[in-house]
């Protein structure tokens, strides 16, 4: 794949270009998106993310309960852009993600799941579609969703973070909380936002 040009003057890490998503959610800039969590009652989460400006880029909500979790991400009208399924009775909590509404294995985008079923620090791998082995992940999630610690890498390349400078609020204040994900050059920003997702479902 192409690399974007010019990212080094920027002084940021050189991403390669990364759709998976969608190529509308890839911009040749850093982007930092907020992301606002709010504990619904006690059954239902949902999650707001906007730009700095604030902007409402996606939403995504789901139950807490649910024996088989799934998380769905919405655009600010509402329409569904993707669906994020937990497989029921996994050891290292597999999830796929798939585009609109469909469960179809031909719209699966990617899968994720534990690097290894006991771990003490959260570490995900991630699996296009055309990687049928599986033996090594396009890519990896390193973190931890309650301390706001978030890495996402290709390889060695990172691209995108948690941007520890910026904090609004704490989780233990109303149910609240809110951080800031910084996605770098030519990162598909709504593939991100879904793996945070799946980091905090993961995060025990």
């Amino acid at each position: 794949m192409d690399k974007v040009p010019d990212q080094m003057a920027y002084g940021v890490p050189v991403a390669p270009l990364v759709s998976v998503v969608g190529d509308c959610f890839c911009v040749p800039y850093q982007i930092d998106l907020i992301v606002k969590k709010k504990i619904r009652g006690v059954t239902d989460a949902h999650i707001d993310v906007l730009d700095i400006t604030g902007n409402l880029l996606f939403q995504l909500d789901g139950s807490l309960w649910q024996l088989n979790k799934k998380r769905i991400m919405r655009d600010p009208a509402g329409l569904r852009i993707l669906t994020m399924r937990e497989k029921a009775m996994t050891c290292r909590h597999r999830w796929t993600v798939h585009g609109g509404e469909s469960s179809d294995a031909s719209h699966m985008l990617y899968s994720v799941q534990r690097s290894n079923a006991l771990q003490m620090k959260t570490r995900l791998d991630v699996f296009l579609p055309s990687n049928a082995i599986e033996d090594v992940p396009n890519f990896q999630v390193i973190g931890s969703y309650h301390s706001h610690s978030f890495k996402v890498y290709r390889d060695q390349t990172l691209l995108a973070e948690v941007n520890d400078n910026f904090k609004l609020g704490s989780f233990l204040w109303k149910g609240k909380e809110s951080f800031q994900v910084r996605v770098y050059p030519g990162v598909d920003y709504a593939f991100i936002i879904a793996l945070l997702v799946i980091l905090n479902e993961n995060d025990v």
